[in-house]
């Protein structure tokens, strides 16, 4: 199957869980082992207005190839039916947009670059990009 075919939300659902799940082993690594406090910090890094914090952030700075903006903009433009009622659409729309290329590039197999992005999600999170609430 050629995964660049496939659908942004069906992307954007492969990479919602590739993320949370590379975001937990990266703050287990870290040193947090409390499930109450994993969680709180976890979600600081996937909540919608994170993700889109992470995705703008990359975008402005270039570090998506061309390929890359592509599946981001199959995912973000995808026509999705339900948000939810405390985010903003434009949030959510972007965050399907990371989540479709984190999707597409784990299904490639790519580990190495959404390392890279994960990488990049903890700097900007840690640099004060999105409240810690």
């Amino acid at each position: 199957m050629d995964n660049k075919l496939l659908n942004g939300l069906t992307l954007a659902y492969v990479g919602d869980s590739a993320y949370e799940l590379l975001i937990r082993k990266r703050l287990i690594l870290e040193g947090l082992t409390k499930s109450d406090r994993l969680h709180k910090t976890a979600i600081n890094y996937t909540k919608a207005s994170a993700q889109a914090t992470i995705v703008r952030y990359l975008l402005a700075n270039n570090f998506f190839t061309d390929e890359e903006i592509l599946i981001y903009k199959r995912g973000r433009n995808s026509h999705v039916h339900l948000t939810r009622k405390n985010i903003a659409l434009a949030d959510y729309l972007d965050a399907t947009g990371l989540e479709a290329l984190v999707g597409y590039l784990f299904l490639e197999g790519n580990e190495k670059r959404i390392k890279e992005i994960i990488d990049n999600a903890f700097d900007i999170i840690k640099g004060g990009a999105v409240d810690g609430r």
